[in-house]
């Protein structure tokens, strides 16, 4: 699908918060989730450099949340360091960070009209995790009338595997192509008339 270049893209970058990287807690997803912090980074960077909206979204639970009655251990409590974004993907000045209650960006939170107040019409979603917060947040994207594209090589899953079938339910879906899968390098190729990003 070629994007107009009339087409206003925002990057949303999803619960790339300390608890997740912290070794301590000893998640599957932690080894896999470090090798997408560096795409993601030069990614926000070309997002920037254009003038394009940033937002990272980010877990914020409370205590005795109701999210943690099942398998889910508490983390990424409101308020808490462990709820903040990692110090490597350097969150600028303009960007908007986005407290989350649940796993889509869109879910209670002002998302929707921020974005259409800046003329959004395409959210390019990345980080973690790939069947769960990273996919909620594409699909809700769609419900809400914008286009939705997943980096797939800037989100991570428990595993390679998890990571990869999501993506492959979706590369062709019924919602193609208002929901589509791509690599980051040839997303921003394709909408950024000075291919300033220098990705895979």
């Amino acid at each position: 699908m070629n994007n107009s270049p009339s087409e206003t893209p925002a990057l949303l970058i999803i619960d790339m918060v300390k608890d997740t990287f912290d070794e301590r807690r000893n998640y599957p997803i932690t080894a896999l989730a470090k090798g997408i912090i560096e795409p993601i980074r030069r990614l926000a960077a070309s997002f920037r450099a254009e003038g394009w909206p940033v937002v990272f979204a980010t877990d914020a639970f409370k205590e005795g949340d109701f999210i943690f009655t099942g398998r889910m251990k508490p983390y990424s409590l409101e308020g808490t360091a462990g709820a903040e974004v990692i110090d490597e993907l350097g969150r600028g000045e303009k960007d908007l960070w986005l407290p989350k209650p649940r796993f889509s960006a869109f879910f209670k939170t002002p998302l929707e009209g921020w974005l259409k107040d800046r003329n959004v019409t395409l959210c390019a979603v990345c980080g973690v995790t790939t069947p769960f917060c990273v996919l909620s947040t594409a699909i809700d994207a769609v419900c809400c009338d914008f286009k939705a594209v997943i980096l797939e090589d800037c989100a991570a899953a428990a595993s390679e595997k998890v990571h990869r079938q999501t993506l492959d339910n979706y590369r062709k879906s019924a919602l193609y192509p208002l929901l589509r899968v791509a690599i980051s390098g040839d997303f921003v190729a394709e909408i950024s008339p000075s291919e300033r990003f220098n990705g895979p």
